[in-house]
């Protein structure tokens, strides 16, 4: 399950790519009126996605979010990595989050392991293929 946090990430993400060729100001106060997002919590993930490199921002009046890159190339995978860390469900199925697990004895043999592996794959592979151009070509 993704957090709220991830889901208004997502949300935003689709906003600006949809209106960043419409508009040159995308600012923080319309998104969070647009999408009925909380204005403060939206600029606390707002800052993230910009840390993440996903986002850029401008002060002032002529100020506002956009892209960082193009919207063919902002996937699913990307967002939620930034907000929610691990796609796995188990650290032990984790390509970047790997933690082995403190009551397993053989995670080569561990038939729990395998079956998260091949759900982690699973949605690794849907979430890779979702691009913001897929969300708003719809």
């Amino acid at each position: 399950m993704i957090s709220k946090r991830c889901k208004y990430a997502i949300k935003a993400m689709i906003f600006i790519a949809k209106n960043q060729e419409k508009r040159e100001n995308i600012f923080s106060s319309t998104i969070a009126l647009e999408e009925s997002i909380p204005k403060k919590f939206l600029e606390s993930i707002l800052r993230d996605l910009k840390n993440g490199q996903l986002l850029k921002s401008r002060r002032g009046p002529k100020g506002g979010y956009l892209l960082n890159k193009t919207p063919e190339e902002i996937t699913l995978t990307h967002i939620i990595r930034l907000m929610d860390g691990p796609i796995a469900m188990l650290p032990c199925a984790s390509f970047n989050y790997h933690e082995s697990c403190a009551d397993c004895f053989d995670e080569a043999t561990c038939e729990i392991k395998k079956v998260f592996e091949k759900i982690r794959d699973t949605a690794l592979g849907i979430y890779n293929q979702t691009t913001l151009a897929g969300f708003i070509q719809k």
